[in-house]
């Protein structure tokens, strides 16, 4: 059962987005050809759908800035600009992407007091969002990742399914995904490289498919 995983290709994190990622439209393209042309059985999304005053945005915290780090729940958090409200245009799929094409969407970050980079649970582990046990009851065994950002959402949505998905190929498709900067998106492939996620471009997959 080989699905396909697009992490958080919403308009806040594309060009004109709160939370721009950059180059970050440049997926979309990339993920229809792979929703079209690759093959899977399930196709699924995670959508970030915050509250509008969630704690990870530095608007909630006087005298923060955007991109300082601050703290949430007593632990180190980025403080990030306002981006993917529950019910804007900011949280929305990218309007290029091919959401008819989805079977499941999971959306994440709606706990005011703790962020949720992972499609699996929050950042402090002690909430699952469900996504885990809908892949295992549709008997995943293949699980390929795109989107956005590679430094933060997809490694640790990647780094999780290789935890909590015992025995399931995942794989990240580079050029389906966009980081926030340069070094993070190296340490980031580096880091998932060691935990047995292996790092793939679309090319070479559906070469294979």
């Amino acid at each position: 059962m080989k699905c396909l995983l697009l992490v958080d290709i919403q308009n806040g994190f594309c060009s004109g987005g709160n939370l721009a990622v950059p180059e970050g439209e440049a997926v979309v393209a990339v993920a229809n050809r792979l929703i079209a042309e690759g093959g899977y059985d399930l196709i699924v999304a995670s959508q970030d759908w915050h509250p509008a005053d969630h704690g990870s945005f530095a608007s909630q915290h006087p005298g923060k800035a955007p991109f300082e780090l601050g703290s949430l729940g007593g632990k180190p958090q980025m403080m990030w600009p306002d981006h993917c409200v529950q019910g804007t245009g900011d949280a929305e799929f990218h309007p290029d992407l091919n959401t008819a094409a989805f079977d499941y969407v999971q959306r994440k970050g709606m706990n005011v007091a703790v962020d949720s980079y992972s499609a699996f649970r929050d950042n402090d582990h002690a909430a699952l969002t469900g996504l885990a046990d809908f892949l295992k009851e549709h008997q995943v065994n293949r699980l390929d990742i795109v989107g956005l950002a590679t430094d933060y959402c997809v490694k640790f949505s990647a780094l999780d399914a290789k935890e909590m998905l015992p025995g399931v190929t995942v794989r990240v498709i580079e050029d389906a995904c966009r980081g926030i900067t340069p070094d993070g998106v190296k340490q980031a492939l580096d880091e998932m490289t060691k935990a047995g996620i292996h790092v793939v471009s679309s090319d070479e997959l559906l070469a294979a498919a």
